[in-house]
């Protein structure tokens, strides 16, 4: 390709950008988030330090270009991706206490007012498959285990289900 080094093992060889072509951090202008798999970060001044700070600097657009300004505020401080992460991991997770309350509040308020059957379930249906992602039934965890609790949690949930709906 133009523009590429002629000998790509070396860095910044025939480049007046000194980059490494090679590195697992590197970003060519046609790459997309979907194509970045990085999961270490390098340590401070080795060579990959730079480029891997560029990936962060990156991604940290793409993500933040994303975001409801709301969010975004509330990130802008973190220095890197991780730590924008794991605050959103933290605040809107599977585990979310505030999007669980919220839900609960959805459901109690859902009534059929007028529409079909078939849409008054299914708004029902999916709070309360978002609902079991949130919040799963627990499973027994001993070894070998027969009791089937989970199957008898799962038909009472779904009784509960019936109850609302009717």
């Amino acid at each position: 390709m133009t523009g590429e080094p002629k000998d790509k093992d070396k860095i910044g060889e025939g480049s007046s950008s000194g980059f490494d072509y090679n590195s697992t951090y590197y970003l060519h202008p046609s790459d997309i988030p979907k194509q970045l798999h990085v999961n270490e970060k390098p340590e401070k001044g080795t060579k990959e330090y730079m480029s891997w700070m560029r990936c962060d600097a990156m991604i940290k657009g793409w993500l933040t270009t994303a975001m409801e300004k709301d969010i975004r505020d509330s990130v802008k401080y973190a220095n890197t991706l991780a730590q924008i992460y794991n605050d959103l991991r933290e605040r809107l997770g599977k585990e979310s206490l505030p999007r669980t309350y919220e839900l609960k509040q959805k459901i109690a308020a859902t009534h059929q007012d007028g529409n079909s059957v078939s849409v008054y379930y299914t708004k029902l249906r999916t709070l309360w498959d978002e609902m079991s992602s949130i919040l799963p039934f627990p499973k027994c965890s001993y070894n070998d285990c027969s009791c089937e609790i989970g199957k008898r949690l799962v038909e009472f949930q779904e009784n509960e289900h019936l109850y609302h709906y009717f």
